[in-house]
């Protein structure tokens, strides 16, 4: 595969115009690292929640739980799309060839 520039920028890929293959892939994995960073806090934070958690002594902690859960949940499609992307980098599919699914790209 090439490590040509990508070309025809539009809209909001403005920015990741002047961005080789190499350096795409490259920034979606350490955005994809970071989020798995995060979402391995979100667990171990959750996981503290449940064991600090008394039924006899009416200590609940549902909230930040079902909050924590959400939040692993959006980081793992955050590293979902992430995933994705690389894929369509090292295929060489061009995000602008995609057909548009309401905004969705997956």
């Amino acid at each position: 595969m090439t490590q040509s520039p990508k070309t025809g920028a539009s809209g909001s890929d403005a920015g990741e115009a002047a961005l080789t293959d190499a350096e795409a892939i490259a920034q979606a994995e350490a955005e994809m690292a970071a989020f798995a960073t995060e979402r391995d806090a979100c667990v171990a934070r959750c996981r503290e929640l449940m064991a600090a958690e008394d039924p006899a002594k009416g200590v609940f902690h549902a909230a930040e739980i079902f909050r924590l859960q959400q939040d692993k949940l959006r980081l793992e499609v955050e590293m979902e799309f992430r995933r994705k992307k690389i894929n369509r980098i090292r295929l060489g599919i061009q995000e602008s060839a995609l057909p548009s699914a309401g905004g969705l790209l997956f």
